[in-house]
């Protein structure tokens, strides 16, 4: 119901992971992508933690050359097929671990259509998941054209889609839609910092005094209530704890009036 996110933590990762599985969580998303995420870190914290593997929930990601910097997790001149492959061995390297709960593509290469090295990736993590060690496949910064391709050429069929999550787009309804109708569950992340504005709102302080919320508790709830999985950041120990917090429903009414926020 919730996920803890590893992105732009840096060296301060492995102690943040730390925390967050000491308050509560037990899903963690990363990725191998150096520039942004220090998945061996994040290895580091859950070996440490104690916990057991069954335990956790553990989502990283394959991501393509232009995502990636110079600190690259698989060689760039192999075939895409052998990079999913050289990348997957290294995140379980780095994460400590025999499987991963979810494997996801890291945002297709284009705007509005897969390209063939998406599709070439795709069919490399189809094959990891034939072979049990990426328990489900899904992929993120995903457009409605891109996860309508995607559905249709897929043998293993997304479990996941990941993606930023604005209120202008009424909490990205379409792509909501899509994962509805199709049993796919919606991870939405940016959920705090990309509605700064929308947020800020009046409206959104009388959800606040009638729910007796925070205005985090206030997003997270709602995105639970509408069947998002949200995904935090928060370096702070208290945040974690109240986020985590199941005591308190949103009214249906103030579902809908966060729904239509930007509109409001």
């Amino acid at each position: 119901m919730f996920i803890y996110g590893t992105a732009w933590k840096e060296e301060r990762t492995e102690e943040l992971v730390a925390l967050a599985l000491a308050n509560g969580f037990r899903a963690l998303d990363t990725a191998n992508q150096r520039r942004h995420y220090f998945e061996a870190a994040v290895g580091a914290a859950v070996a440490a933690s104690g916990l057991a593997r069954d335990a956790l929930f553990l989502q990283t990601k394959f991501t393509h050359r232009a995502g990636q910097d110079h600190r690259l997790p698989y060689d760039e001149h192999a075939p895409i097929g052998e990079q999913v492959e050289q990348s997957f061995a290294s995140s379980l390297e780095h994460l400590r671990t025999t499987y991963i709960d979810s494997y996801v593509l890291h945002g297709p290469s284009l705007r509005g259509r897969l390209a063939d090295e998406d599709v070439a990736a795709w069919r490399a993590m189809e094959t990891l998941h034939d072979r049990g060690v990426a328990r489900q496949l899904g992929i993120s910064n995903v457009d409605r054209a891109q996860l309508e391709q995607l559905l249709g050429l897929a043998r293993v069929r997304p479990a996941v889609v990941q993606n930023r999550c604005y209120a202008r787009t009424r909490w990205d309804h379409a792509i909501r839609a899509m994962c509805r109708d199709h049993g796919i569950s919606y991870q939405g992340f940016s959920l705090l910092t990309a509605n700064r504005a929308e947020l800020a709102r009046p409206a959104v302080d009388g959800v606040m005094q009638r729910s007796g919320l925070t205005r985090a508790q206030v997003v997270f709830r709602f995105a639970q209530q509408v069947g998002m999985t949200p995904l935090t950041g928060t370096s702070s120990a208290e945040h974690m704890r109240e986020d985590l917090r199941q005591d308190g429903v949103l009214a249906a009414a103030d579902v809908a009036l966060l729904e239509d926020i930007a509109a409001s």
